[in-house]
């Protein structure tokens, strides 16, 4: 009896100008990824928006340039965009373009990725980061199939297909009123949803297979193998939150410090990242202890009084989770469930009123 096919998924190595897409090869052999791949097989025809919803290293971006290579729209640009990557204020001009003089340094027209991606496919990844008055002209963009360059009156023509990606719930963000209902339901018309790499364990040891050809290549190792042990231990051993990413640069490294061209339990470091187990009963009596204590904090500072309390209360819980996440706003976003642009506004708005109190107690002082 033949062995049961396994569904290959190749990237070519693309240049675009949002984003440069590495050559990968990804081999799923998982009952869900195989699952995942006969869905989009019959998604990516059609010019429907798509919705791609997975935690962060789940490989978004791979799936929705499998829809745009399975589409139609093969021949067009493939653009990615990552919403999160510009300020507030530059991301209309990156979506939309601008005309020469639209803004202080605009010194030439520019089309924005919307025009560079016409006749294909636009991927727009964070979708969730972006903020709430661009979401408006999302929406329109997308009804009306045109944009409008900033500083200019006249609409653009465009064809293209949008595919979105998210790592948070967009329906929280809905009833939190950060993502507009109407544009999440017309992002939504093909909906992905890409399960983390713990919930498809059959994939991890082809995956780890494919990096050790890739990396054991570049760094001259050549027919490296995992050790049973070690083979044990990436299924069972890790939750993987990191997810695909993590799994490469476990490989990467493992590579890197291995003795041999068999790679052991002790190369692949993961005893720090191996996540501790806490029973539920351990884990939500350390919760109603640590909510205690912060009331307790929130009390006695109620009683200190001052002014703008909301303020400094919604300061320290920011703040303090951004030094929790080593000063990284991404990660500081993620943690409180709120938009990476709202987490750097709010830290802008915090360092202001950090100067303003500054300048207060010198006076004060003087």
């Amino acid at each position: 009896m033949p062995a049961p096919s396994k569904s290959v998924l190749t990237l070519p190595n693309v240049r675009a100008q949002a984003a440069v897409h590495r050559a990968s090869l990804i081999v799923f052999e998982d009952p869900k990824s195989l699952a995942l791949m006969q869905r989009i097989e019959l998604i990516a025809p059609s010019d429907a928006n798509a919705l791609i919803v997975g935690e962060t290293g789940t490989g978004k971006e791979i799936i929705a340039r499998h829809l745009h290579d399975l589409s139609a729209r093969s021949r067009g640009p493939f653009v990615a965009v990552n919403c999160g990557a510009f300020s507030e204020t530059l991301v209309e001009s990156e979506l939309f373009g601008h005309e020469r003089g639209a803004f202080t340094g605009a010194t030439v027209a520019k089309p924005g990725w919307f025009e560079t991606a016409h006749g294909g496919t636009l991927f727009l990844d964070e979708i969730g980061d972006l903020p709430l008055p661009l979401q408006v002209k999302l929406l329109r963009v997308l009804q009306e199939r045109q944009v409008v360059r900033i500083g200019s009156r006249k609409p653009v023509e465009i064809d293209v297909r949008l595919v979105a990606a998210t790592n948070v719930h967009l329906e929280e963000a809905v009833a939190a009123g950060r993502f507009r209902e109407d544009l999440y339901y017309r992002l939504k018309v093909a909906a992905v949803d890409l399960p983390s790499l713990r919930e498809r364990p059959g994939d991890i040891l082809p995956l780890a297979r494919h990096f050790l050809r890739i990396y054991g290549e570049r760094l001259g190792v050549r027919n490296a193998t995992l050790s049973p042990v070690a083979e044990q231990q990436l299924v069972t051993g890790h939750s993987w939150p990191g997810n695909i990413r993590e799994l490469e640069n476990v490989i990467h490294h493992a590579l890197l410090v291995s003795k041999g061209r068999v790679i052991r339990p002790e190369d692949l470091n993961l005893a720090s990242l191996r996540p501790r187990t806490v029973s539920p009963t351990n884990a939500n009596h350390r919760e109603l202890e640590a909510e205690s204590r912060f009331r307790s904090a929130l009390l006695a500072l109620f009683e200190e009084g001052g002014e703008q309390l909301h303020l400094r209360v919604e300061d320290l819980v920011i703040n303090t989770a951004y030094e929790y996440c080593h000063r990284n706003q991404l990660q500081t976003a993620r943690l409180l469930g709120i938009s990476r642009n709202i987490v750097r506004a709010r830290l802008v708005q915090s360092g202001q009123l950090l100067a303003i109190r500054r300048h207060a107690e010198t006076v004060e002082a003087s």
